[in-house]
């Protein structure tokens, strides 16, 4: 038996040129003009059927230690840090009217990075100690995660794993990509599970909003206002695909339920450690994300967005005025349809 989760969707914002790589289909469907049919997405959970999916993080981090200063070689540092998830999820009870439950799998973690001055933890994370862990999720009938218990709890033991012990400066956590890992499985049918009023359906061109995660280098919480919009249906060889667009914004807060991987008093190794004080300037980015209507499941999404901040130095004499370009890239991919 299938569960039909019904949420209705409708979406209205500019798809950056970047998202548009996305494969989208090759035949445009739908009512006539922006007041057309009303369209319901389900997102439907089919007992012992397992969905596999790779999530990718690419974030490109440029540190100018002087925006204003003269020109001068080297004054720019570049770094970068990608990984690759892949999680395995199997609906373990099914329940078309409550919650169902979906086990959940991180079958691998790949980590890369460049540019880190000790040329140290290149391909080492914290989040790799979650390779092989299991977690479930539980989900109403609306698509929407309602018990993160067991998500929450793995969040925790990843923050523990990006510490070290030091003599001399006590507890030191190292550069990390939970956030990333965070984004990935918290919000993963957000696109769906925000929709206002789902059993209603919503008409192709109108928008409801929400929040995500914002992964970043240093130790910050931060969140994105995002603003969904229904652009189209097209056909495809697997079905109707839903093309859900979306745009960010800087969101004033971040929600107080959203996980905190660390707790404690510490202090972060590195250069986004040695600096402190940030600011976040502005943030803007689009993002695509496929919908199949007639599987009622996620094909593929990305996600770009640039976001500059600016830092501070501590007090020690020297005169800078750091300011940080992040350049990010989040997709995700279904890889066995």
């Amino acid at each position: 038996m299938t569960t039909k989760i019904a949420i209705a969707v409708a979406v209205s914002l500019a798809v950056s040129a970047g998202c548009n790589r996305l494969n989208l289909g090759r035949k445009k469907t739908g009512g006539p003009g922006a007041e057309g049919p009303r369209v319901l997405l389900t997102v439907d959970h089919e007992p012992g059927r397992t969905l596999r999916y790779a999530f990718t993080s690419n974030r490109e981090i440029a540190l100018d230690w002087d925006p204003q200063a003269n020109g001068g070689a080297g004054k720019v540092q570049k770094q970068s840090e990608w990984i690759k998830l892949v999680v395995a999820y199997t609906p373990q009870t099914v329940d078309p009217y409550g919650i169902s439950t979906i086990r959940a799998v991180c079958e691998s973690v790949e980590i890369k990075r460049t540019g880190r001055p000790s040329g140290r933890g290149a391909n080492s994370d914290a989040v790799q100690a979650a390779q092989g862990k299991t977690f479930t999720l539980k989900v109403d009938s609306r698509g929407k995660i309602v018990d993160y218990s067991e998500l929450r709890e793995l969040i925790g033991d990843l923050g523990a794993a990006a510490f070290r012990s030091s003599a001399r400066a006590g507890r030191v956590k190292e550069p990390d990509m939970i956030g990333d890992f965070i984004l990935s499985q918290w919000f993963l049918w957000d696109a769906v599970s925000t929709v206002e009023d789902p059993s209603t359906g919503v008409a192709v061109g109108r928008s409801w909003h929400s929040q995500l995660w914002l992964p970043v280098p240093m130790v910050m919480r931060k969140a994105r206002d995002v603003t969904y919009r229904l652009e189209e249906v097209r056909e495809d060889d697997a079905g109707r695909l839903a093309v859900i667009g979306s745009a960010y914004s800087l969101a004033d807060a971040a929600p107080s339920d959203w996980p905190i991987p660390y707790s404690g008093r510490f202090q972060m190794s590195g250069t986004f450690g040695f600096l402190g004080g940030y600011q976040v300037l502005w943030l803007e980015g689009a993002g695509l994300e496929l919908f199949n209507v007639d599987a009622g499941r996620i094909e593929s999404a990305e996600q770009r967005y640039t976001m500059r901040l600016k830092g501070s130095l501590p007090p020690m004499g020297i005169r800078a005025n750091p300011h940080i370009t992040i350049e990010q890239i989040l997709t995700t991919e279904l890889l066995n349809p």
